[in-house]
């Protein structure tokens, strides 16, 4: 830790247990950070906390910690079998589960606490076998944790500590409801502790706060501390052409020895990455379908510096703890200025120094003046070199691939609504009611050629065959308006 974010509170000077004293020095960890020293005392005095604080200000460590010493110091608050917890932690993502279960082993490394971990994308079954070898702390994503709590797998009837890291992703992301679930199977909250952080203390926030807690204390870290002193914050103007020539001239000129650049959807993430591979910059992908294994090895190798250019969409921006990350790209602003925060806190982590750059294109300049009253103050703004735009070509990025619609009724050649014929068929289809030039004449990508589309419905009529007089009068009779226009 630097000095720049540490009080002057000693860590020996908690009465921690000996063995969570050694794994702090194990670990380098001498004095406390802001959100450390406003949150322990309380907390490990038996109280409930609702803290505000980003990742990157020692908050894991400060919850961690609590419940760790609340485990080593005091007996169980019910009988229950190797694989219930004692203590149950919340992550709303795969990767924040992962950083805190490495951050216990770490703090908890000369204790004989027995640490679980699960979450979903990777073996079902080689996760849940954990469970039979005894787990005092239990941490996960909620969707994983139902789904072993559903098979009878553990219980929490013995969950005497119940963290909730970053709320505010749970309701971002749609996990409330297994969260509440989860809360209420655990030890009623009188006889429990519980731990909430969160990047804002909203009404929503503090509502669930007060609802599974027992009353609360409310704990703010000022503004400057959380958003990180030592970020040097820059924006730029460019034309959404100049993007990738900048990106490319920045990251040469500024000396960037391991970049995140941060994009808005998937597609622009695989586009970006495969043009800086074409100019031999070696860049991997980071998104939400990337399998969690290959999404483990593929950030093991870039925290190990094997890869210099990491391109994420924000599926990467909490929860990860990757060192010596000397420059955040945001390549295209964020629309929600919270993720502007958290990508930002991917460098300069613990008071070390930082670089991040904004480009502003006029697709997403809009974002800035939220992002700004967010943070509190203006970024600088930096103008473009005409030579650095000119070393790079211009690259214009394609739209991402419209998906096919599933639509009922009839699929086939010659058809409406399928085959190489349909108006909703081929590769060059268009919705819509076509312009006077398409209905005077069929394009080559919707019937190949005028005279292979006036023969397909002569044929299909003579497949039907001849009808009867009576067949054709029931039919008349039968048939309802809507189907007859379709037909």
């Amino acid at each position: 830790m630097s000095e720049q974010v540490l009080t002057d509170v000693d860590f020996h000077s908690l009465e921690l247990h000996p063995d969570l004293l050694k794994g702090l020095d194990e670990a380098g960890f001498k004095r406390l950070t802001p959100i450390q020293a406003l949150t322990l005392p309380p907390t490990l005095a038996g109280e409930d906390i609702a803290g505000q604080a980003q990742t990157g200000t020692g908050k894991t460590a400060a919850f961690l910690l609590s419940l760790m010493q609340r485990l080593l110091t005091k007996p169980a608050l019910a009988e229950r079998r190797p694989g219930d917890p004692r203590a149950l932690i919340l992550a709303p993502t795969r990767e924040l589960a992962i950083q805190i279960h490495k951050d216990a082993q770490l703090l908890g490394s000369h204790t004989e606490l027995r640490l679980g971990l699960a979450y979903g994308g990777i073996d079902y079954e080689k996760q849940r076998r954990q469970f039979d070898q005894g787990v005092d702390i239990l941490i996960g994503t909620p969707g994983r944790l139902i789904d072993y709590y559903k098979q009878h797998v553990y219980t929490l009837r013995a969950a005497e500590v119940v963290v909730l890291d970053e709320a505010d992703r749970m309701f971002d992301l749609g996990f409330i409801k297994d969260v509440r679930y989860l809360m209420r199977k655990c030890a009623p909250r009188e006889q429990r502790q519980g731990m909430l952080f969160s990047a804002t203390l909203s009404y929503r926030v503090m509502e669930l706060a007060y609802e599974h807690m027992n009353s609360p204390r409310k704990v703010e870290v000022e503004a400057e501390t959380m958003t990180g002193a030592r970020v040097v914050q820059t924006v730029y103007f460019p034309a959404s052409e100049e993007k990738l020539p900048l990106l490319v001239g920045l990251l040469d000129q500024m000396d960037a020895q391991r970049s995140i650049v941060f994009v808005n959807t998937k597609h622009a993430a695989e586009q970006v990455a495969g043009r800086l591979n074409e100019l031999g910059l070696p860049t991997v992908v980071l998104s939400g379908d990337v399998p969690q294994n290959k999404r483990q090895v593929l950030l093991g190798k870039f925290a190990k510096g094997e890869l210099a250019i990491l391109v994420a969409t924000d599926v990467a921006a909490r929860g990860l703890h990757i060192p010596e990350v000397s420059h955040v790209f945001n390549f295209d602003l964020p629309q929600d200025p919270e993720d502007y925060v958290h990508r930002v806190g991917r460098t300069a982590r613990f008071g070390a120094s930082g670089d991040a750059i904004s480009f502003a294109c006029d697709r997403y300049a809009m974002s800035l003046p939220d992002i700004e009253a967010y943070i509190g103050h203006k970024i600088d703004t930096a103008s473009i070199d005409a030579e650095m735009i000119a070393k790079t070509p211009a690259f214009h990025f394609s739209r991402p691939p419209r998906k096919p619609e599933k639509r009922g009724g009839r699929s086939g050649g010659g058809g409406r609504r399928g085959g190489p014929g349909g108006r909703r068929g081929g590769s060059g289809a268009t919705r819509g009611k076509p312009s006077d030039a398409e209905s005077k004449a069929p394009t080559a990508a919707e019937s190949g050629d005028a005279a292979s589309a006036e023969a397909k419905p002569r044929r299909r009529r003579r497949r039907r065959g001849p009808r009867s007089g009576a067949a054709q009068a029931d039919t008349a009779q039968t048939e309802s308006p809507a189907t007859a226009k379709e037909e």
